[in-house]
């Protein structure tokens, strides 16, 4: 397996920036025939400083390193312990989901278990608690809700 080095470049718009900056210096010239000539010369020896003065962008450009597969395809990164970590948050996720469902089940569970056990050890018989009219008496009397 080779290791190929080859750097590459940042996605720039400096075909875009260079017709914005023409379309401008083109509606700026075309408003330039009505002015005096002493106007346009300040606005000629403006311009020649703005560009004097303006920043000059550089690109730098990131290494990548390759590698070539016997096949011939270009792969980024290295080997099997790649896709091991690549796989490793995905696992971790999957563990985490299923441990919160567990946890949810038991709480749930648990719920269950102490309203059947309060109702089983309260003064009533369980058929009360199915009567239309236990129903209506708990929905009409306060003194029992608190």
């Amino acid at each position: 397996m080779s290791t190929i080095r080859t750097s590459i470049p940042s996605a720039g718009s400096d075909g875009l920036e260079a017709r914005f900056g023409a379309r401008v210096a083109a509606r700026l010239s075309a408003g330039n025939d009505g002015l005096p000539h002493d106007i346009s010369e300040r606005l000629r020896a403006a311009r020649e400083q703005a560009l004097a003065r303006r920043k000059l962008v550089q690109v730098q450009a990131a290494p990548v390193v390759a590698s070539v597969n016997r096949g011939g395809s270009l792969a980024l990164g290295g080997g099997w312990w790649t896709r091991i970590a690549s796989a490793v948050p995905l696992i971790a996720l999957a563990a985490g989901l299923v441990a919160i469902s567990v946890l949810q089940d038991d709480n749930r569970a648990s719920e269950v278990a102490e309203v059947d056990a309060a109702i089983l050890t309260g003064d009533l018989p369980p058929a009360a608690y199915t009567d239309p009219g236990f129903a209506q008496f708990l929905k009409g009397d306060d003194s029992l809700a608190h």
